[in-house]
């Protein structure tokens, strides 16, 4: 059996800490089999490993969910690149999951615009209406986790939500029963 890959910086730290189980299971690799031939596929479109980062690191978020520290030492081994450049990838960018999330992730934007007309009321009423209590938590069901994010750009459309893929604009806080309604 081959050992688990080195950790970057600390699985169990609270950063990174969760109650959903996937956060404790034992890594399983994203790129064999299947998941190799998705990935060798890729890289014949791109002029180097390294230019194929981003949509890598795509294909393990779509397979678990998230990008854990495992996730970034495979794929950096994969592309052959360092785990370190790899995590400063996922640390940058807000559209990975640094642990796990909930089966809808629910995005509020609470720029300023948004902040003007009602932003923190939407994020009240999802936090209390999917009983996450607070940001960035997972509901006890796992179905949902509610983060707020910087403009998703329809400031005319106050205040936006984007629910997974899905973009909706103009939501206040009577809308939200509604919404989760309909993912259920």
């Amino acid at each position: 059996m081959t050992p688990p890959p080195e950790l970057v910086g600390g699985l169990e730290s609270p950063d990174y800490a969760s109650h959903d189980r996937a956060a404790h299971e034992p890594y399983v690799a994203v790129f064999t089999g299947e998941g190799r031939t998705e990935l060798d596929t890729l890289l014949s479109r791109y002029p180097n490993k390294m230019a194929a980062l981003l949509p890598a690191l795509w294909i393990v978020q779509r397979e678990r969910g998230w990008v854990s520290e495992e996730a970034m030492v495979e794929v950096a081994g994969v592309l052959e690149l360092t785990p370190a450049y790899v995590k400063g990838v996922v640390t940058f960018y807000t559209m990975y999951h640094q642990h796990p999330v909930g089966k809808y992730f629910i995005q509020v934007c609470t720029t300023s615009p948004c902040g003007i007309c009602g932003a923190e009321d939407v994020v009240k009423a999802f936090l209390r209406h999917t009983n996450t209590g607070e940001l960035g938590v997972t509901s006890p069901d796992g179905k949902f986790t509610v983060i707020e994010v910087e403009c998703l750009g329809a400031c005319g459309f106050a205040t936006p939500v984007m629910i997974n893929e899905k973009f909706v604009e103009s939501v206040n806080p009577d809308k939200v029963p509604e919404l989760l309604a309909e993912l259920t």
